[in-house]
């Protein structure tokens, strides 16, 4: 048993009962599991909160599990819940919104990714390389195994009414879930909303220039300045998604195909000719209005929308540019 500062009684009672009691100085869920793993020694581990809410007579279907060669089995309390076991906020929102968020990022299939009993085979403990001290540590151990494709099994189990207070805060707690989901996947976080922005800016800036006529009237210079914004922008983030991408995979040994097939597939000079053709498309509308200007006799000029698009166009090939090589400089430190 793995114990960091529990006061309801727990740890004299399972010292009692003749359990080996790990004591772990720091606090948090993450950190008493943590230092339980470290002190276990048998070829499986199965993980539970000791406040009654789970029946310890599961375990040796967990076991059975294992013994049929899953590397994880999760638990699954959502359609045997007792009477007053878990707040609504949770069971109808919390776990449903955090699971599903964790399922399409991540692809687990599983449909209780917060369930606290669970086992594990302890040969998978150093794949899994588990680090957060948190709450968060539960939404880790599911999303490092899908990212290992380790076999995940899940099992039906029932959820008690706890003794004692919960230290659960459920706005606080679910944060730092949703910040641990996104900040562990770039291609959600920024990738899709970086390009997703880029795309919209282009078509708003092409309607602009071409006068094409949307929703029944012609957009003009506003429209134009906010489709620039959001180019640059989601170029921009598009570009942090890149990076993050880059430090998972050379620094953090994190697997992704999608990343993967693009790193294979492009080299830093597709970035650097990408980025040098649209500046260049920028640079040459520059160049066409200065001309249309002195051919005017430099006087009245009426190009905002052409030179809006020419700036936009400059600063994202300037962004593509640089990041091409800033991605290339993370990369320069690869895992052996």
């Amino acid at each position: 048993m793995a114990d960091n500062g529990s006061d309801d009684g727990s740890a004299e009672l399972a010292k009692k009962a003749g359990a080996l009691v790990v004591f772990e100085p720091r606090r948090g869920y993450g950190s008493a599991y943590l230092a339980g793993f470290a002190a276990a020694r048998g070829e499986y581990v199965v993980m539970a909160d000791a406040d009654l809410t789970y029946d310890f007579a599961d375990i040796p279907r967990f076991v059975e599990r294992l013994d049929e060669g899953a590397d994880l089995v999760m638990g699954n309390r959502m359609k045997n819940i007792q009477p007053g076991a878990m707040p609504w906020l949770h069971r109808y929102v919390g776990n449903p919104a955090l699971t599903g968020l964790l399922n399409l990022f991540f692809r687990t299939g599983v449909r209780d990714a917060h369930c606290g009993m669970r086992a594990v085979r302890r040969s998978a403990l150093p794949t899994l390389d588990l680090r957060t001290t948190g709450m968060e540590f539960a939404s880790e151990m599911v999303i490092r195994a899908g990212k290992e494709r380790l076999a995940i099994a899940e099992i039906p189990i029932h959820y008690h009414p706890r003794e004692g207070e919960s230290k659960l805060s459920s706005f606080r707690d679910g944060w730092r879930h949703l910040r641990f989901l996104l900040v562990h996947s770039p291609t959600w976080l920024f990738i899709l909303p970086g390009a997703a922005m880029a795309a919209l800016g282009l078509l708003m800036s092409l309607t602009v220039l071409f006068q094409i006529e949307l929703f029944g009237r012609q957009w003009d210079l506003h429209a134009m300045i906010a489709g620039a914004l959001l180019m640059i922008v989601g170029t921009q983030v598009l570009a942090l998604g890149l990076c993050a991408h880059a430090y998972g995979t050379y620094f953090m040994g994190e697997k992704d195909p999608w990343f993967d097939r693009m790193r294979a597939r492009f080299r830093l000079e597709h970035g650097l000719l990408l980025g040098g053709a649209i500046t260049g498309a920028g640079l040459v509308m520059a160049v066409v209005i200065v001309a249309t200007w002195a051919n005017r006799g430099f006087g009245a000029l009426s190009e905002e929308r052409l030179a809006v698009l020419a700036a936009a166009l400059i600063i994202v090939g300037i962004q593509i540019f640089f990041s091409s090589f800033l991605i290339s400089i993370i990369g320069l430190r690869r895992r052996r």
